[in-house]
């Protein structure tokens, strides 16, 4: 695959196109606002540029780089010849299923049509496609040209070769891919991160600690130690026996409600919504 479009251009969608640029595919960022095509296109300066400061890689490749990516509103001519489109628009169902029923009409049968969707369904997104079984999730986290997992999510339709396929060309650039299984919401990294985040909340809630404490007991207490060992490896490390014997003291006292917290809410109504307005969880 030499050709990849991205729909859409802002922080997300322009660090995307720069993996595969940097990477030697011919990219193609897709925006109906030309303002953001421009700056997307100084953004990947910019990344690339503090890269080579940092000797991630060659000074002389940042030119070379930008010369593989081109930008257009329209987006016929964006997808045309193009044999990998992601999709990485704002998380509205109804947005992303238009245009994949766009997509799927106007690209060429052979192309696989991938949606950074984080939490929405696979399968929901395509139900409006001809061809569902071309379409597939590839989850990039932020920022994508520095995280290096992306999750790769089938829809029920979705064939066993469109996965393998975006799963080998994720791994070509330099991405670690992760193969799910099954198209649930949130996926796999982001119900594992929302679960702590609720629990963190609840005990900032439940005044048992302050949002400061919540921070630093994950920052300088088992936060240290993810990286190199998952809770699946700690478990079988300590001893399954010792976790089932945690588990059945603690879990009752775990935060369990499937709506989100008030405090989060009350927080959202009153306009702290963090670095954006100033006031937060821990300001």
């Amino acid at each position: 695959m030499q050709k990849i479009a991205v729909i859409g251009a802002e922080l997300m969608e322009h660090g995307i196109a720069q993996i595969f640029a940097v990477n030697g595919h011919d990219v193609t960022l897709v925006d109906l606002d030309e303002k953001i095509l421009e700056s997307a296109t100084v953004g990947i300066r910019k990344n690339l540029e503090l890269m080579a400061e940092y000797d991630f890689i060659n000074p002389e490749e940042i030119d070379t780089t930008l010369t593989r990516v081109s930008t257009t509103t329209n987006t016929d001519k964006g997808v045309n010849g193009a044999e990998f489109v992601v999709e990485a628009v704002v998380e509205n169902l109804k947005v992303k299923q238009k245009i994949f029923s766009n997509l799927d009409r106007i690209c060429p049968s052979s192309a696989i049509l991938a949606s950074n969707t984080s939490v929405i369904s696979i399968t929901e997104i395509a139900k409006e496609s001809g061809q569902k079984q071309r379409i597939v999730g590839a989850h990039f986290w932020n920022p994508p040209h520095l995280i290096p997992l992306v999750e790769v999510v089938p829809g029920d339709e979705t064939a066993s070769d469109t996965v393998d396929a975006t799963f080998d060309l994720l791994l070509s650039v330099g991405k670690h891919p992760v193969k799910v299984k099954k198209d649930v919401p949130g996926f796999v990294a982001n119900r594992l991160q929302h679960a702590l985040w609720r629990e963190a909340i609840s005990i900032i809630e439940n005044d048992i600690a302050d949002a400061a404490t919540v921070d630093e007991c994950i920052k300088f207490g088992f936060g240290l130690r993810l990286p190199a060992l998952g809770p699946m490896e700690n478990s079988d490390m300590v001893g399954t026996d010792l976790v089932l014997a945690i588990h059945d003291y603690l879990l009752k006292h775990i935060e369990s409600s499937p709506a989100p917290s008030p405090l989060l809410r009350e927080k959202v109504e009153k306009g702290e919504l963090g670095f954006k307005s100033g006031q937060g969880f821990q300001s």
